[in-house]
């Protein structure tokens, strides 16, 4: 149970958090972008794990999740956790993250760990952050592996078809083994400006979709703005949702979760306490639980990105 004072200490830190997205400027003038699209994107291992993968994600795709497991261990108190790590110690960081973590992706490797430790010496602990992504060309994905992994026996394991990584690419100088990722990053992602701008700040777990949420029958939708393109990043107690800067119907978005019918989980179990900034475009919310806030995600349990009528 959060008490009172940590409460409206979140809800302090979320009205803080949006309020710096729009920074006093001259009247007249629009918000300062927050991420901007080079016109030559690349992937960079050293960018957050959301704004990294943006270049490897195909510009047809339509949805991205990612988990920055990295993060995580470090949260869970053990960043020194890899796939050399005792077997107990590796089952309980698993147990404790599926506990208490807002995991978005479960782990691509986890079936194959036994055979990956035995013949190969890494596992699914040695995965820096995992990314997802699905569009009408079919799904695929990404892992980024810490610094110290043989890489030469990731490739083995490739060319050996060892369970979920058959079929694989291996990006060895990028320490990325990848599956339907472009290798093109002018036609990725990270070159188009609203998508790049929703992704990026560091974050436990990051979604981005390329268009909106039906509402369900009986949510009245007719004052919301058409919606393209949004993203959500959930890092400790508080979850950031972008939809692009000027949304006018940015507090109409972040009051829908009020009302949302549906099924258990329902979006109040996992998020309360909505702030929201029309200029940046930002609606914040404090977590009251990563794990069910997580599972609202995967099921775009998402109000605030409901389509227009």
């Amino acid at each position: 149970m959060i008490s009172r004072l940590a409460a409206g200490a979140t809800v302090a830190l979320l009205v803080t958090t949006l309020a710096a997205c729009s920074e006093d400027q001259p009247a007249g003038s629009p918000p300062a972008p927050t991420t901007t699209a080079t016109a030559d994107p690349e992937f960079d291992v050293r960018d957050e794990a959301a704004a990294a993968v943006m270049a490897l994600v195909p510009s047809s795709a339509t949805s991205l999740t990612v988990t920055d497991l990295e993060r995580i261990r470090l949260q869970l108190g053990v960043p020194d956790l890899t796939g050399r790590s005792p077997a107990a110690d590796r089952a309980d960081f698993w147990a404790r993250a599926g506990r208490t973590a807002p995991l978005l992706t479960d782990g691509q490797l986890r079936p194959a760990d036994a055979r990956l430790a035995r013949d190969y010496g890494f596992t699914q602990d040695d995965v820096r952050w995992e990314a997802r992504f699905d569009g009408p060309d079919g799904p695929g994905w990404v892992l980024s592996f810490r610094l110290g992994v043989d890489m030469t026996a990731v490739e083995r394991a490739v060319r050996d078809r060892v369970g979920p990584l058959a079929g694989a690419e291996v990006r060895a100088a990028d320490r990325l083994v990848v599956v339907g990722a472009t290798d093109d990053a002018t036609q990725s992602w990270a070159a188009d400006p609203a998508v790049a701008a929703l992704a990026g700040s560091p974050a436990d777990a990051t979604y981005v979709e390329r268009g909106c949420v039906e509402p369900p029958a009986g949510v009245d939708a007719g004052d919301l703005d058409e919606l393209e393109v949004w993203s959500v990043a959930l890092q400790g107690q508080l979850a950031t949702a972008r939809l692009g800067e000027l949304r006018s119907d940015a507090f109409d978005r972040m009051r829908l979760g009020e009302t949302w019918p549906g099924n258990r989980p329902a979006f109040s179990d996992g998020f309360r306490r909505g702030v929201a900034d029309p200029s940046s475009g930002r609606v914040g919310y404090q977590v009251v639980d990563p794990v069910v806030a997580a599972a609202l995600v995967r099921t775009r349990t998402m109000p605030f990105a409901a389509c227009a009528d």
